[in-house]
């Protein structure tokens, strides 16, 4: 029976820990490789076109300073475009916004083309700044709708939800059970065989007491980086300030990838837990077994 029980809980318990871990750490490698980059390469594209609209419009324009923050911008869309959080419709979003830069480029530069003062002039800048600043359709109106569903990828991923709550109050009540479990079955043993210890039982216990509290710092230390890259990303950090975010957002997430790797020594603890509660019984099991004179 107690073995039986012991070996229950310590499966129902692996099975539980290895789905709570990797509901949130599951989401912090693509939160660092991809959707948080994502987010601050929308922010540098729309500085770097707001920098290339002061050169074209400035007095004198600058076309070197134009061609230089248009690159800018087209690096950054491209940053964005390798990004899958936001899905299809994303992408198709960004390769829109990627043609529209394209466009108000070629404006831009037909301008520059013409007479200074001319009506022609005035009239391929008024052009641009529509493509670029105009109604829900211009560049700047896209790539702001296209921050917002990269934001709420990133809450998705950032997110402890019910039932992540519900996998780790689960876990710790089975971690609980397995430890009374133990110690209960360690003093039956002591009692029923006169034995003082047990050193597979403690053994086990031991792993399973240093294990759960380093997954569950490992957890803590990971979901504190993403709840703080998330509060980042939602303070949209000003043009100059983006690549220091860049750089706060990676320090967040360091070694999350090797947090997220602990997730294979569930599986592996969990079954040497089993096996040392069951060899750890066995030696009694065969005690109750007859022995001829």
């Amino acid at each position: 029976m107690r073995r039986r029980l012991l070996l229950a809980l310590s499966a129902l318990l692996t099975l539980s820990l290895f789905l709570s871990y990797e509901g949130v750490h599951g989401d912090a490698d693509p939160l660092r490789t991809s959707s948080a980059p994502a987010v601050l390469a929308i922010d540098t594209a729309l500085y770097a076109l707001d920098a290339a609209q002061s050169d074209a419009t400035g007095t004198p324009p600058s076309l070197s300073g134009f061609q230089r923050q248009i690159s800018v911008a087209a690096q950054s869309i491209s940053v964005a475009a390798a990004d899958d959080a936001g899905g299809p419709a994303a992408r198709q979003a960004v390769q829109t916004i990627a043609g529209l830069i394209t466009g108000y480029s070629g404006m831009v530069q037909k301008a520059q083309l013409e007479p200074e003062r001319s009506i022609l002039r005035d009239a391929y800048l008024s052009y641009a700044t529509d493509i670029l600043k105009g109604d829900d359709a211009s560049i700047e109106a896209r790539l702001r709708s296209l921050r917002t569903q990269q934001l709420a990828a990133v809450k998705r991923q950032t997110s402890f939800g019910p039932l992540m709550w519900l996998g780790w109050t689960a876990s710790t009540l089975l971690v609980l059970a397995l430890l009374a479990a133990l110690a209960e079955t360690q003093l039956f043993l002591r009692h029923r065989f006169r034995r003082r210890w047990n050193r597979r039982l403690i053994a086990a216990g031991a792993l399973l007491t240093a294990g759960f509290a380093i997954l569950l710092l490992f957890t803590v230390w990971t979901h504190r980086g993403m709840a703080d890259t998330r509060a980042l990303l939602d303070g949209a950090p000003p043009g100059p300030a983006i690549p220091r975010a860049g750089q706060d957002a990676a320090a967040h997430l360091a070694h999350t990838g090797f947090r997220a790797a602990a997730a294979v020594w569930i599986v592996i603890g969990g079954a040497l837990l089993m096996a040392l509660a069951e060899t750890g019984l066995r030696q009694h099991i065969n005690d109750y077994r007859f022995r001829p004179r």
